[in-house]
């Protein structure tokens, strides 16, 4: 029970943060994400440093953090989706190559292994993360100045879905999901989940201007479908570093890859989805 009651206050307290900062201020917002994207590119490097593999752990952490500032900063000055993709590729690509030729340097038994998983870092971390700026836009808002009403709509369903999902799976779960990668998931905390999201959806649909109802629908779906593949990457990769959690800084849930793994696989596919809509 106090475990229960460490992650709703630390889940609530989450939400009510970011949800502030998408209402104050765009700046605001991505600085926040900023500290997720240092926090969690060290979580990230420290969980896979073992005998077999040494991750670039600095290099990857400035790196990730240089490629969030790039699409971050090209966004929020240039407000011009089309040019701001172009011109984060054409510096980031070179970017992802940097761990590679560090190699050469560092005389470890494991090269490929070690540069593998320090660009997976940037690519799992810093690159979704850096997309939730893209979609911060001011005129995808409703009635408030800077209150993108797709992307809050956005976290709160993953939250719903997720809350939805744990407190009925822990409470009457009893088929399990993927025992192999993930017990404690269960058929009915998932079913349960996802009805509970989709009720939450439409409800905001109704209190909400400026909105379409099918494009919450389609979102809601696509947190579901790849929130849940992010959740169950996210314990694979646990499982087979013998860890129950990425870290402890966030009381109730872990670290920050146990809190956010579902937005690192997710936000890929909404962002692409509002992207070829011209929504943004």
């Amino acid at each position: 029970m106090n475990n229960f009651w460490a992650r709703t206050i630390t889940g609530l307290s989450m939400v009510f943060l970011i949800l502030a900062a998408l209402y104050i201020d765009r700046f605001f917002f991505a600085l926040i994400f900023l500290v997720v994207v240092i926090l969690g590119q060290l979580e990230f490097y420290s969980i896979t440093s073992t005998v077999e593999c040494k991750p670039q752990k600095l290099t990857g952490t400035i790196l990730g953090t240089i490629i969030y500032l790039i699409v971050t900063g090209f966004f929020l000055f240039l407000e011009q989706h089309t040019l701001v993709i172009g011109l984060s590729i054409v510096v980031i690509v070179p970017i992802l190559f940097i761990p590679v030729i560090l190699e050469l340097y560092r005389k470890e038994d494991k090269p490929l292994i070690n540069a593998a998983v320090t660009i997976f870092g940037l690519i799992y971390i810093a690159l979704p993360l850096s997309l939730l700026n893209m979609m911060n836009d001011p005129a995808g808002g409703t009635v408030f100045h800077h209150f993108p009403a797709y992307l809050v709509a956005y976290f709160l369903i993953t939250w719903v879905y997720d809350t939805g999902a744990y407190l009925v799976g822990k409470t009457f779960g009893k088929h399990k999901f993927f025992e192999r990668v993930s017990p404690k998931k269960t058929w009915e905390g998932t079913i349960a989940g996802t009805v509970i999201a989709i009720a939450f959806a439409t409800g905001f649909y109704f209190i909400t201007e400026g909105i379409l109802l099918i494009h919450l629908l389609v979102l809601t779906l696509l947190v579901i479908l790849f929130g849940t593949f992010g959740d169950l990457a996210e314990s694979l990769f646990k499982r087979s570093l013998n860890l129950k959690d990425s870290g402890n800084i966030l009381p109730g849930h872990g670290g920050i890859l146990d809190r956010f793994d579902t937005i690192f696989v997710s936000a890929p596919f909404v962002f692409l989805y509002f992207l070829i809509l011209n929504i943004l």
